[in-house]
């Protein structure tokens, strides 16, 4: 008779359950990686797509193109020349005034060379912490349309810091950033409390907010004490110097601290989505709210939490609207941001990192549409920019177009997952 050796039994149980375990694939991660140049890929041709509709509008509208047309069949190169002029001219104004201009490069000077730029991230800067807000938002499955009000308010906070404390330099940019955030994340604590509290829909009371924001901030603008001497116009005190955000290339250019202060907040709400347990929690009521419920997690303060942090990051957009971009608040001082926000996160699929990318392409429309509009008629350079974002929004109908291979759901089918409307 044979006797098993039992410690040769232990020592081939681990071998034999380490070989049970499934081991990954070397190739796990190639669908992902495949996925995301599909992606890339779907976005630049969504991008030429647009242009190259957009110089079929440009040419139309161009009234010398017109003429040519009227006698095309006789000599047809008139009017392709002149089409070519006017879409070589209207996009060369957009890249001029977006990234660079040679002619004011000629003067040799720092901001001849940086100036289109700087107004690229000038306009970007607002766009990435909106963006970040109603990206945060859709990632909790709720809908922060209330970027406008919020901005207002953070503006108001922001700006009534800095004309009426007087403070050291630093301590006062300091506290203004602080009650701008505090003024945005009211506000948007208000819908979220709401939610809360009555389930009120939080599309209708971040609109409704909206409303109340602007009249107040009319209403302000009207009062002795914020409203600035003589007393004549709608427009607020103007801002101290200790409280303004600092220059990052020299006054001689508009861009601004808040730029570094809005690439910080997208990592941190990077980080606090991938890393930490407000952010798990946050992701799972996006989810599915009635999962999370069923694990424990406090729905309704989950709602609470997410608007107060997307409204003090929309507070963020406002300070840099009355601390750095402009000094004096008026009643145009959220620029229409809280709306192109929306624009913004859907573009950059509510991840901070996309997010940012879609801030600066935004911020390049705007800078460069400035520019362009000397060449075409300001309506069709809206329409231009609403054709970039309506393809880039839009996968889908490139990959139809181009018959590119799917690479998954379009950015709103993503993000209607965690819409529990």
């Amino acid at each position: 008779m044979t006797h098993a050796d039992p410690d040769a039994t232990s020592s081939e149980e681990p071998a034999a359950a380490a070989a049970s375990q499934p081991v990954p694939p070397a190739e796990e991660n190639v669908p992902r990686r495949a996925s995301a140049w599909h992606t890339i890929w779907a976005t630049l041709l969504a991008f030429v797509t647009a242009l190259a509709i957009g110089a079929v509008l440009i040419a139309i509208s161009d009234q010398a193109t017109r003429d040519a047309a009227s006698y095309f069949f006789s000599w047809p190169w008139d009017t392709f020349t002149n089409a070519g002029h006017a879409i070589a001219n209207a996009y060369t104004a957009l890249f001029e005034g977006a990234i660079f201009n040679p002619r004011t490069a000629a003067n040799g000077t720092l901001s001849g060379y940086l100036g289109p730029i700087s107004e690229t991230l000038v306009n970007a800067t607002p766009l990435i912490v909106g963006g970040l807000s109603v990206g945060l938002a859709f990632r909790a499955g709720l809908f922060n349309i209330g970027g406008q009000g919020q901005i207002i308010m953070g503006a108001v906070f922001a700006g009534y810091v800095g004309f009426h404390w007087h403070m050291p330099a630093g301590l006062h940019v300091l506290a203004g950033i602080a009650a701008g955030m505090l003024g945005g994340a009211i506000w948007g604590g208000i819908s979220g409390w709401l939610k809360a509290r009555t389930g009120a829909h939080e599309v209708i009371t971040t609109i409704m907010l909206n409303y109340v924001a602007y009249y107040l901030l009319l209403y302000l603008l009207s009062v002795k004490g914020f409203q600035a001497p003589p007393y004549g116009q709608a427009i607020s005190n103007p801002v101290d110097q200790n409280a303004q955000l600092f220059p990052l290339f020299g006054d001689t250019m508009r861009v601004h601290a808040g730029l570094i202060i809005s690439l910080i907040a997208a990592v941190v709400v990077w980080w606090l989505l991938k890393y930490s347990t407000l952010g798990f929690r946050l992701r799972a009521v996006g989810a599915n709210q009635f999962a999370a419920r069923t694990a424990g997690m406090s729905v309704e303060r989950s709602y609470v939490t997410v608007m107060l942090i997307a409204g003090a990051l929309c507070g963020l957009a406002g300070v840099s609207q009355i601390l750095g971009t402009n000094t004096q608040i008026t009643s145009d001082i959220d620029a229409g941001i809280g709306f192109d926000a929306i624009t913004v996160a859907l573009l950059g699929r509510a991840n901070p990192v996309g997010i940012v990318f879609a801030g600066v392409l935004f911020g390049a429309l705007h800078a460069g549409g400035s520019v362009m509009q000397t060449y075409t008629p300001i309506d069709l350079v809206q329409v231009i920019q609403a054709l970039i974002v309506l393809f880039i929004a839009a996968p889908a109908v490139i990959r139809a177009i181009f018959r590119l291979k799917s690479s998954g759901a379009g950015v709103g089918a993503e993000l209607a997952k965690g819409w529990n409307g």
